[in-house]
Parts: C-alpha cells; sequence; structure tokens
C-alpha cells in the first residue's frame, strides 16, 4: 500500500490483511459527514487511482444508534443530502443503507478491495470500527480527520487541564494545518441501483424510520455543509470582533453556532481554523480566543473520552472531586426537582428555566448558561451521581451536539472535570459553584430570558 501526502500520524492499519483485487475501494463513512477537508475520503480516493478502481461511500442509517431521536436524524440526512450531490458532481458514488454500521460496512466490504473509515472516540465507535477490521477480509485503514492535530500526537496521556495540552497542540499545530488535498478520480463511479434509501426525500424516510419521536426536529438549526458555512461567514462578519470579551455574555449570543455542524461532522474544525486565520476581522486577541475554543478545549474533550474509558459514567470523574461530592451528599438542598419538573422548565429559577427552553426548543445552549444550567441541576438532586445522570440525560436527549466528546467533557466539568478544587461550601464541596448573582453581575442575564422568551413564542 503506498503511503498517501497525508500526515501519517492520521492514518491507522487496523489489521493486517492484503489488499485484494476486487470491485471498488470503500470509504465507510460515520463520523466525518462530509464531502470537503475530509482526510478519509481523500486518503480512500488515493488508494482508488493507485488501484485503478472506482471509490464507493457507505453510510450506515442506524436506527438504533445511542440515545438519537428524530431531532438529531432531521439535521444529519439534511446534510447526507447535500454530502451525496456533492460527491456525484466528483464522480463519487454513495449509498446509504439502514442498519448497524458494522453490518452495513461488513457488507459493502464483500466487494472492497480496501476499506477506508474515518475515526470516531467515543466507545461504541471504537468497537464498530474493530469489529469491521476483525471480520473484513481485506485491510481496514483508520483516517482521523475530526481533530486538527491527531489525538495521540498532541498526548499520550489524559490531560488534567487545557493548561497542560495547550503548549504541547501548540508546538505542532502549523504542520496540521494543512487542507487535504482533492482528486478527481480516475475510474467512473458506480452505479449502486437501488441499494440504499432515497435520502432526498427526507420527510418520507423520516416518517419511515423507527426512532424516537418524542422530540422533534428544529427550525433554528438546518444540516449541511453549506449552512454551516453560512453559519462560519456570519460569525465571522458580525460577531468575531469583539468575541474575547463578549462571548460569555448569553444575551449577546456572540458565539458561532457551529457545534452541531462540527459534532455530525459537517464541517472540519480545520476548515474554520484555516477560515478565521485568513480573515482580516476581529482581533488577534479575539482571533486567539476562538481558535482556542475551537482547537485546544475541543481536543482537551477529544483527549478525555479517548483516555477515560468511563467518560460517560459517574466514577470517571476526578477522584477528588468524587470524595468532596459525597462528603457533602448529605447536605440539605435550597430546592429538589424531580426530573418532570426539570424538563417542563418547571423551577423557582427563571433563569434556568430560560436555558432549559432555550435548550428545548431549539437543540442549543449559550455555553454560559450550559454550565449555570447544569451546575444548578447538582444543586438541585438528592444526591451528586443522580445529578450526573439527570444531566447526561437531558444533555443527550435535546441538544443538536450532544453525544459528543465535548458534551461529555463539559458535564464533566460541572463535576470538577479539568478543573481545580475550590473553596469549601455546602452540597458542592470543593467542585466549583455558579450562582444567580454571578449571572446578573456579568451579564444582562433578564435580556437573555426576554430573548429566549420571544424566541419560544413566536416560534423562531
Amino acid at each position: 500500500m503506498e503511503m498517501s501526502d497525508i500526515p501519517p500520524q492520521r492514518v491507522m492499519r487496523l489489521n493486517r490483511k492484503p489488499i485484494c483485487k476486487c470491485r471498488y475501494v470503500l470509504y465507510w463513512m460515520q463520523q466525518c459527514q462530509r464531502a470537503d477537508w475530509n482526510h478519509a475520503l481523500e486518503y480512500a480516493v488515493e488508494q482508488a487511482e493507485l488501484l485503478r478502481q472506482p471509490i464507493l461511500v457507505g453510510f450506515a442509517l442506524d436506527e438504533k444508534y445511542p440515545d438519537a431521536n428524530l431531532r438529531h436524524f432531521a439535521f444529519m440526512l439534511e446534510g447526507l443530502r447535500e454530502i451525496r450531490q456533492t460527491l456525484e458532481e466528483r464522480g463519487i458514488g454513495m449509498v446509504v443503507k439502514r442498519g448497524q454500521p458494522p453490518v452495513v460496512a461488513l457488507e459493502l466490504a464483500r466487494d472492497a478491495s480496501l476499506v477506508v473509515c474515518d475515526r470516531g472516540f467515543l466507545r461504541h465507535q471504537k468497537d464498530w470500527r474493530h469489529e469491521v477490521a476483525n471480520k473484513a477480509e481485506v485491510d481496514v485503514v483508520q483516517v482521523e480527520s475530526d481533530t486538527v492535530v491527531p489525538v495521540e500526537t498532541a498526548s499520550d496521556k489524559a490531560e488534567v487541564a487545557a493548561r497542560t495540552l495547550r503548549p504541547k497542540i501548540r508546538s505542532c499545530l502549523d504542520e496540521y494545518l494543512r487542507r487535504p488535498h482533492a482528486r478527481l478520480p480516475k475510474v467512473d463511479s458506480l452505479d449502486m441501483g437501488n441499494g440504499g434509501v432515497n435520502i432526498n426525500d427526507i420527510p418520507a424516510l423520516l416518517a419511515d424510520l423507527k426512532v424516537d419521536r418524542t422530540v422533534a426536529p428544529v427550525s433554528a438549526f438546518r444540516g449541511g455543509i453549506t449552512n454551516a458555512r453560512r453559519r462560519l461567514e456570519a460569525f465571522i462578519a458580525e460577531a468575531l470582533t469583539g468575541y474575547a470579551e463578549q462571548r460569555s455574555r448569553p444575551e449577546r449570543d456572540q458565539v458561532s453556532h457551529l457545534s452541531p455542524y462540527l459534532h455530525f461532522g459537517q464541517i472540519s474544525p480545520l476548515e474554520i481554523a484555516s477560515r478565521i486565520l485568513d480573515t482580516d476581522a476581529g482581533s488577534e486577541e479575539d482571533c486567539t480566543a476562538f481558535l482556542d475554543q475551537l482547537i485546544v478545549r475541543r481536543e482537551l474533550a477529544y483527549n478525555f473520552v479517548h483516555f477515560n474509558p468511563d467518560y460517560d459514567r459517574y466514577q470517571g470523574l476526578p477522584a477528588w472531586a468524587r470524595a468532596s461530592l459525597e462528603q457533602h451528599a448529605g447536605d440539605p438542598r435550597p430546592e429538589v426537582y424531580g426530573p418532570e419538573q426539570l424538563e417542563a422548565a418547571d423551577t423557582r429559577d427563571p433563569y434556568w428555566n430560560a436555558a432549559m427552553l432555550e435548550m428545548k426548543h431549539t437543540g442549543y445552549m449559550h455555553n454560559s448558561m450550559r454550565m449555570y444550567w447544569g451546575k444548578k441541576i447538582l444543586e438541585w438532586s438528592e444526591n451528586p451521581e443522580h445529578a450526573y445522570y439527570t444531566i447526561l440525560r437531558l444533555n443527550n436527549r435535546y441538544f443538536l451536539d450532544g453525544r459528543d466528546p465535548t458534551s461529555y467533557a463539559n458535564v464533566g466539568w460541572i463535576f470538577g472535570l479539568h478543573d481545580r478544587p475550590w473553596p469549601e461550601r455546602p452540597v458542592f464541596g470543593n467542585v466549583r459553584a455558579m450562582s444567580a448573582g454571578g449571572l446578573k453581575r456579568k451579564s444582562n442575564i433578564e435580556a437573555y430570558v426576554a430573548r429566549v422568551r420571544e424566541m419560544v413564542e413566536g416560534g423562531g
């Protein structure tokens, strides 16, 4: 197998089997749901060129994906429809098949000379790729394309905080801030006939899918690379200037709103970073602050889920934080709310209620409010472990960017992950607390509440 011009640190052979001479090279797309800035796709095109074979992109539409519901599927399908159109224009065939990802991948691999897959870092995503590598009759190569710096290149251990990962990423960042070269296939694409589902008619497909239908799609976010790029350009034009100072003020909403697109792999963090580095908008401080969030903070979350097998379990939290929280588990709570009250945004805290409504109505919540929202659930729950799983369930159910490394790290942060011990106080122990008074001091929180109310009442 020839080496490509893609950095070798992004490429990993998952088995040691021969490349056969079959019908095509398969790119099993799952995490990187995009046709541009995709190292896995470009690696597969290179290998197809060497073998003088067509390339086929295969995607598994998994109706049993963990914690997924109609909201998530609607957003994802909008992106997939655009991907297929873009690939067809480039001369690359794509098939979307219903089924569990390893089953679909292995079915398509039967006629493949080589299988290339993108990389996922969650437990089930790793398991899928290992299953395909173990059962496929041909070589399976994994190519990492959803981080700017490959996770194991940045660090070989779980980092305690952004301050420890930041210098490691900065030391090699320039080496990886490069767009993968896009080649046109040398062999005509395959005609798969009726081999997959019709993703052109999304309403009909959604109606037929056997998925959780209790959480409706949202109008505030539409999927796909075109919408992601519109968000990026609007952020640069309207919100990058002053970002460093204003990004923590929820009433200003001076943020990129790109996290749903990053979660589904519909836009590359490399593309975003390159665009920010090329713009004249914003000050150096603004651009540096945004890139720190996009690269260091985001990839700290990928470091967390990769090196911590309990990333979605209470026992995966720092030992000091769990010990402190458990010492205060019997402390009186100012309020105790059950799951139904929380989900209905029925508490005595108007700021928390507004955040919950924003989450339910749009699939999004400003990051400052996410922190406050989670801290209050910790304060209002019978014990910290119950609070952890309540937050995780709501996070995965309503957020478009839930079920993501950044989400698991954000939930962990509420309980002390990537943070330090603070002065001891009731309920929280040494874990950082947040209060309504803090929101009032740092932002115009009443304006945020009014904005959410107007949005919900107006259906926007």
